[in-house]
């Protein structure tokens, strides 16, 4: 590369750490949309949380993906029996807390905590399950992208 694009901080490594990441973010918005998924814009930000993070992308994805489905299942199952209110949403953090630490779930505590908070606390207009499966199914298909390019398209270690 030129040596101006250097002074600027563009090596060729973040370009290309750039491109990846476009590219597997717009794949994951098509396919998402593609299956008509209604908060489709989840597997591209769960496909960038992968890939723009530093912890290794494989353990990131299996907490990702186990802390989405223990938040999403606890979740619709809460707000299948009670209103959302401060208590409520306050027991079901309580409750994620205690479960992924008897389940070893670990760093997935917080991907449960996040999980619960959408599928509790906003308004959606459909039955709690369709709107846990529904954020399962879109955070997992941008996790699958974000592993597959990682796989795929590996990229020279940072010098």
């Amino acid at each position: 590369m030129p040596a101006w694009t250097t002074r600027l901080g563009l090596t060729r490594e973040a370009l290309l750490h750039s491109l990846r990441t476009a590219i597997a973010t717009v794949v994951s918005m098509l396919l998402a949309r593609a299956l008509k998924l209604p908060e489709f814009y989840w597997a591209p930000i769960s496909t960038i949380v992968i890939l723009l993070s530093v912890t290794d992308p494989l353990a990131l994805a299996w907490q990702r993906f186990v802390g989405t489905a223990v938040g999403a299942a606890l979740g619709a199952l809460i707000a299948t029996y009670f209103s959302a209110n401060g208590m409520v949403y306050g027991a079901g953090i309580l409750v994620c807390g205690v479960l992924s630490a008897m389940l070893r779930l670990g760093a997935a505590y917080r991907f449960a905590a996040i999980t619960l908070t959408i599928v509790l606390l906003i308004t959606h207009g459909r039955p709690p399950w369709v709107v846990a499966s529904h954020r399962f199914v879109e955070v997992s298909l941008g996790i699958a992208v974000a592993l597959l390019v990682t796989l795929l398209w590996r990229l020279p270690p940072p010098r």
